[in-house]
C-alpha cells in the first residue's frame, strides 16, 4: 500500500462554513466552549473529540483567535482538524494545535505559501573558462508582490506544518521557470529540504511529473541539499539521493565545509556535485587554513568523481585560487547576482 504523508498535500483555504474538531477534550475546555454559546457536541466517529461548527470565515477566525488566547498549558496537548462541507473527518489528518496557532500569528507569510505567490530568480554558474553552464534557482517574491526573506518564509512553513508543501511547490515553480527561459543543455540547480521528504518514492513524484510535463531533460537537473539542521538520518538522505538518481537527475551537497556538511558527510554521501561553502571561499587566497580545507574537499571529491563548485566568489583572486586547485565551477557576485532573467557573460 502506498504511504502518503499529509504534509505533502495541498494546503486548502478555509471555507465559509465547516466544522472544527478538537482532542483530547478536558472538562475545563468543554465548559469554556459552552460558555461562548457555540454549537458543540461530542463526535460519534471517535471518542473524546469535541466539535463545533462555524458559518463564516469571520466566525472561524474569532474561534481560532479565542482558542489561541487560552493558557498554553491548555492548548499544547490539543490536536485539531478542520473539515469543509465535502470533507470526511476520517480522511483528514490530526494536526498539533500549535501549527494552527502559528498560522494565525503569521497570516501574511502563510498566504504567500498557500497562494504560491512566489517565483524563481537565477544566479549563473560558470566553468573554468567563465562560460555560463548552469543556473541556481532561488525562491523570490512573484512580480508585483511584497518581497520576503526566503529563510523566514521557510521558518514559518516549518512552524505551521507547511514546509513539505512549500518545498515541493518551490521545486515545481523552479522547474516551470526553467522551462520558460533556458534551452536544453543548461543545468538547473534546484534546492530541496531532506526533512520535508518523508517518503521519497511518493513525495518526489510531483517533481518528476513536472519535469516530464514540461518536456525537459532529466539530465539537465541537479537537486541540491540545503538544510540548516543536522543531517541525523544519513540512510534516509541516501535513499532520497537514490530516488533522484533513478530518475536520471543529479544531486549536490551544499555548504560543504561549514556546519554539518563536513568532509565526513561528503565522503559518505558521494554527491555528483560538491558546493564549497562561501565562508571558506571568502578571501581563501589569503588564508593557509582555508586553502588546506579546500584542498581536502577537492581531494575527497576527486576520489568518488564529484564535481566541485566554489560558492560566493566575489573577488578575482578567490576565483583564480580555486581554478588553480582544479575547481571547475564557480558561482558568486563576481559573475552575476540572482536575477529574474538569465544573463549572458562575456
Amino acid at each position: 500500500m502506498e504511504h502518503r504523508c499529509s504534509s505533502c498535500q495541498p494546503v486548502r483555504p478555509i471555507e465559509d462554513w465547516g466544522t472544527v474538531y478538537l482532542r483530547p477534550v478536558t472538562d475545563m475546555l468543554n465548559r469554556l466552549v459552552e460558555d461562548r454559546n457555540w454549537k458543540t457536541g461530542r463526535n460519534g466517529y471517535e471518542s473524546g473529540v469535541l466539535f463545533f461548527s462555524y458559518t463564516s470565515k469571520e466566525q472561524f477566525l474569532e474561534m481560532a483567535e479565542w482558542l489561541n488566547s487560552l493558557p498554553v498549558e491548555w492548548t499544547d496537548p490539543l490536536e485539531v482538524k478542520i473539515c469543509g462541507e465535502k470533507d470526511s473527518p476520517m480522511m483528514l489528518p490530526w494536526l498539533p494545535f500549535s501549527q494552527l496557532a502559528a498560522r494565525f500569528q503569521n497570516m501574511d507569510m502563510v498566504s504567500i505559501i498557500t497562494q504560491e505567490r512566489f517565483t524563481s530568480f537565477m544566479q549563473p554558474i560558470v566553468n573554468d573558462r567563465e562560460s555560463v553552464v548552469a543556473y541556481e534557482f532561488l525562491l523570490r517574491a512573484a512580480p508585483g508582490e511584497e518581497p520576503f526573506n526566503p529563510f523566514e518564509l521557510f521558518d514559518v512553513a516549518r512552524r505551521t506544518g507547511m514546509h513539505s508543501f512549500l518545498d515541493r511547490a518551490a521545486r515545481i515553480a523552479a522547474i516551470r521557470r526553467s522551462a520558460e527561459v533556458l534551452p536544453r543543455g543548461v543545468k538547473r540547480f534546484i534546492n530541496f529540504l531532506p526533512s520535508s521528504i518523508y517518503n521519497p518514492d511518493y513525495c518526489l513524484k510531483h517533481t518528476f511529473a513536472a519535469i516530464q510535463r514540461y518536456e525537459l531533460d532529466p539530465q539537465d537537473f541537479v537537486f541540491e541539499v540545503v538544510e540548516t539542521e543536522r543531517i541525523s538520518d544519513m540512510p534516509h538522505l541516501q535513499r532520497i539521493f537514490n530516488v533522484y538518481r533513478s530518475h536520471g537527475v543529479s544531486v549536490a551537497l551544499d555548504d560543504v565545509g561549514s556546519g554539518y556538511s563536513t568532509p565526513e558527510v561528503l565522503a559518505n554521501l558521494k554527491p555528483d556535485f560538491v558546493k564549497i561553502d562561501r565562508g571558506l571561499i571568502d578571501r581563501c587566497d589569503e588564508s593557509d587554513d582555508k586553502q588546506r580545507r579546500i584542498e581536502e574537499i577537492v581531494a575527497i571529491s576527486s576520489g568518488f568523481g564529484g564535481v566541485v563548485l566554489a560558492e560566493g566568489v566575489e573577488r578575482r583572486e578567490e576565483y583564480e585560487f580555486c581554478r588553480s586547485r582544479g575547481i571547475s565551477l564557480a558561482q558568486g557576485y563576481l559573475f552575476g547576482r540572482p536575477s529574474a532573467e538569465p544573463i549572458a557573460i562575456g
